[in-house]
């Protein structure tokens, strides 16, 4: 028994935690227990600021590789839009704008992707993973070597993924948890290469107008990002079988 309890640790290091994992027993745990220590407060009045429940909690995520911040955006399960929260500094990411599309390019993804996984054992303090490779990165990238376990996490080193500081990750941890435990089933987390703003997009094109590929994602995520910035609700994204998307 006592082998199990030295090793069950060492499962999680590498499996991540169900996101649906109730919070009573995350909280059981001493990283979240710590996290929610110095952040619920914080959580609680920031949600409370905006007329949000954290009992009917929704968010999504905005990651500007760029600019090198998380958006967050929350409403009430009840609400038809999103309203912004609160930006959060990204302390470190590798690679250079344009997606991963292949093991050991040391590129942080870029596109249409939800939180997988919760993983409170992480090596980086605490840890969310990416679905990376989604639909998209399954057609365009390198069959049998796309590379997996990209997450947003503690810490300030990057290989690939978003490094966020230890203080940064917990808040972050929280904001999931809480909308997992008020009936979330999937939060989202759209990755742009920066603020696609007109002049911004123009001069992405221009700069990189001979890479087709990342040319036609550009062109999804800008569609996306106009209309969410435009009606502040989620769009719906169709994978289609070439590697593109269907935006509505």
């Amino acid at each position: 028994m006592r082998l199990l309890l030295l090793l069950l640790p060492l499962f999680f290091l590498f499996s991540g935690m169900n996101p649906f994992t109730s919070k009573e027993k995350l909280m059981k745990l001493t990283r979240v227990s710590e996290a929610y220590a110095t952040k619920e407060k914080i959580v609680y009045k920031t949600l409370s600021g905006h007329s949000i429940s954290h009992d009917s909690l929704r968010i999504y995520f905005r990651v500007f590789k760029t600019e090198k911040i998380i958006e967050l955006w929350a409403k009430n399960a009840s609400d038809s839009v999103f309203i912004p929260m609160k930006e959060f500094q990204i302390c470190e990411l590798s690679g250079d704008v344009g997606p991963k599309r292949r093991s050991h390019d040391l590129q942080v993804p870029e596109g249409f992707y939800h939180i997988s996984d919760l993983n409170p054992f992480s090596k980086y303090y605490l840890s969310m993973q990416i679905n990376y490779p989604n639909a998209s990165d399954s057609i365009r990238g390198v069959r049998g070597h796309l590379g997996n376990l990209i997450f947003i996490h503690g810490s300030c080193m990057s290989s690939g993924c978003l490094a966020m500081t230890d203080d940064r990750i917990k808040e972050l941890f929280v904001y999931c948890i809480e909308a997992y435990n008020s009936g979330q089933k999937e939060i989202n987390m759209d990755i742009f290469p920066a603020k696609l703003t007109d002049v911004k997009y123009s001069g992405l094109k221009s700069g990189y107008s001979k890479n087709k590929d990342k040319i036609s994602l550009w062109a999804d995520l800008k569609k996306s990002y106009d209309l969410f910035n435009l009606t502040k609700v989620l769009p719906t994204v169709k994978f289609l079988p070439n590697g593109t998307h269907e935006i509505n």
